[in-house]
């Protein structure tokens, strides 16, 4: 069981949760949930089953162009105002690397920081992320968007990802971070067979006594090796989540969330039946 303390809101976590994911960008990798009226698209995740509502304002897929700390704000800003004042009890993330964006989304409702460079894009982030109070989610990524899926390289993928966590786990509370939840990153500098290794080889992070959240929704570790597409990737994204509640995930971060939310409720009843 983790507990964090989501500005004063205190989120126990004694089974799995789902994160949907609601995109603010024009130019996501996948297009499904991006709606005009985002409020109906909240309501539906929450309804569904969402305990986080993840919102950002920038493309992360491979080679993307990266957006300034304004013009996400200008983007992401509003959709967290709207969200906040419709759903007041409904818990925010900001998927962001900047600073300057944490802070003005923590201002106007956002209760959790995501981000994918875990403070290595923007150095004042962790001491930022500290002042505000919020719960952190720490990702590994190898190199950054624009560069990272150019040739990925391990000697040894898992091991590697973990001396990062110890390592950045540290930081994090050296900083004064209190509550730091870890992402290992699926396609962030990983080719197909690093991201199974990490999956794989999940439970290995549970040592580091942080929760774990999966973000794997659709992405092409899902689509590829079944030579489909994000848009046919729902069913092979249910299949690698259960793996991956299997394995010691706390959190999954999707695009579909009642299908995320069916999948605990089955790992729950899974657990619970007699030897």
């Amino acid at each position: 069981m983790f507990t964090l303390n989501c500005c004063s809101n205190l989120l126990t976590i004694d089974s799995p949760i789902v994160m949907g994911i609601i995109n603010a960008t024009p130019d996501s990798f996948y297009k499904g949930n991006i709606k005009d009226d985002i409020l109906s698209l909240a309501a539906q995740m929450l309804s569904n089953g969402a305990t986080i509502l993840d919102i950002g304002g920038q493309s992360t897929k491979p080679n993307s162009t990266l957006y300034s700390a304004k013009e996400e704000m200008d983007r992401v800003l509003p959709f967290i105002k709207k969200i906040n004042t419709a759903f007041p009890n409904a818990l925010i993330s900001v998927d962001t690397f900047y600073s300057e964006v944490a802070k003005a989304a923590v201002d106007v409702g956002a209760t959790i920081i995501n981000d994918i460079s875990a403070g290595n894009m923007d150095k004042e982030m962790l001491k930022t992320v500290a002042q505000l109070n919020t719960p952190y989610v720490c990702m590994h990524m190898q190199g950054t968007p624009a560069t990272m899926q150019q040739n990925p390289s391990y000697e040894n993928s898992t091991k590697e990802v973990l001396d990062f966590f110890v390592k950045k786990i540290s930081e994090c509370k050296s900083a004064g971070v209190k509550d730091v939840v870890i992402d290992p990153g699926f396609g962030f500098g990983k080719t197909i067979d690093h991201n199974y290794t990490l999956l794989k080889n999940l439970s290995i992070f549970s040592m580091l006594d942080s929760p774990i959240l999966v973000g794997l929704s659709r992405k092409s570790m899902v689509y590829k090796p079944l030579h489909t597409t994000a848009n046919e990737a729902l069913n092979g994204t249910t299949a690698l989540n259960i793996i991956a509640l299997l394995n010691g995930a706390s959190l999954l971060r999707v695009h579909d969330v009642k299908e995320a939310k069916e999948a605990i409720d089955l790992f729950n009843t899974y657990k619970k039946a007699s030897h």
